[in-house]
């Protein structure tokens, strides 16, 4: 079952159970999938690909607004972003760890010949279509730059 279906059917039950939070955080993405369907250029159909990077989105618009609503003292917005963010996270493929990133960064360091930050463009395009869809791209960024410093 596609993920579009998925929302759809979790919609149903947030709606069933009057869970106003995950209901609002649905829609969200019920909204970005019909807009990304109707932009110019756009295929009739969603790939898997495509319907995973507008969900991981919508998770990042969220993660960013809640340390901003940190940030000001506001507990009150962020509480509600963060249970959107638990919402979201249930469609998203399980992150790889730390560890697991830096595995695949040093592979392609060492079949790159990368040495140093003047090599960390050619390393990130590498790492970030490998991993593209499962890891963070600030995350992949950090490490990148650990590993070639």
């Amino acid at each position: 079952m596609n993920l579009q279906l998925q929302v759809m059917e979790k919609m149903k039950e947030a709606m069933k159970a009057k869970d106003t939070i995950a209901l609002q955080a649905l829609r969200a993405v019920k909204s970005a999938f019909l807009l990304a369907k109707t932009e110019t250029g756009a295929q009739e159909e969603l790939t898997a690909d495509q319907e995973i990077k507008i969900i991981q989105k919508q998770v990042k618009q969220r993660k960013d607004s809640v340390a901003i609503y940190l940030k000001q003292g506001r507990e009150d917005l962020a509480t509600p972003e963060l249970g959107e963010i638990a919402v979201l996270e249930q469609f998203l493929p399980e992150a790889p760890s730390e560890n697991q990133i830096s595995n695949v960064i040093l592979e392609t360091i060492a079949n790159l010949g990368a040495k140093g930050m003047q090599d960390m463009g050619k390393v990130m395009g590498v790492v970030s279509k490998e991993l593209s869809g499962k890891a963070d791209g600030k995350i992949i960024a950090d490490l990148v730059k650990k590993h070639l410093a």
